[in-house]
């Protein structure tokens, strides 16, 4: 079996990634598939947050043990496979903070489970548009937000209000062949 997530940014209008993944393996897996297909560097803070229909926070994967409290439960990527948290049922919605110092994510989604197939490590399937830098300079972002940049305002990165529908099929109008339908031919695979 296989799941294909969707990736979005709140950043990037035409930012796409397809992910397939086995849902054995850890999200540390799906960590180091995401960071390749936006040419990220290891090595900085990241995690992933089990979302419910609304985008609300539920359950935090980290990249590291963070935890301090014995009565809740922390799950470490290299810990936890991604079959335990993603429900395959309600096409579980997550996010992925990548940038934990202004609290910048992707948008992800369970797109599809196919069965049948088996992959031996993750593959970016579908690449759309140039990722956000993946870190932002304090400076620069003080220098944005005191001169009234267009570029930030009350939606600045991390938008937990995001809106559901521009992770689905029909909020990609534009986007010729980038979700379903059988015209991509995946000439822009990393």
């Amino acid at each position: 079996m296989v799941y294909r997530f969707t990736i979005i940014s709140d950043e990037v209008d035409n930012f796409l990634r397809e992910i397939q993944i086995d849902p054995d393996t850890s999200f540390l897996d799906l960590h180091k598939a995401i960071l390749e297909s936006v040419g990220y560097k290891e090595g900085e803070l990241a995690s992933f947050f089990v979302c419910d229909d609304e985008w609300n926070k539920d359950i935090e994967v980290t990249l590291e043990e963070m935890d301090t409290d014995a009565d809740t439960d922390s799950y470490i990527m290299a810990d936890t496979r991604i079959s335990k948290l993603v429900d395959e049922d309600t096409y579980q919605k997550l996010i992925y903070v990548f940038d934990y110092m202004t609290d910048r994510c992707f948008f992800i989604k369970l797109m599809e489970i196919i069965t049948g197939k088996e992959l031996d490590h993750a593959v970016c399937t579908k690449s759309r548009g140039e990722a956000p830098q993946q870190t932002m300079d304090f400076d620069e972002m003080e220098k944005k937000l005191t001169a009234g940049s267009d570029d930030l305002g009350e939606d600045f990165y991390g938008d937990q209000g995001y809106n559901s529908d521009e992770i689905d099929a029909e909020g990609y109008e534009g986007l010729d062949g980038i979700i379903g339908g059988d015209s991509y031919d995946g000439s822009d695979i990393y």
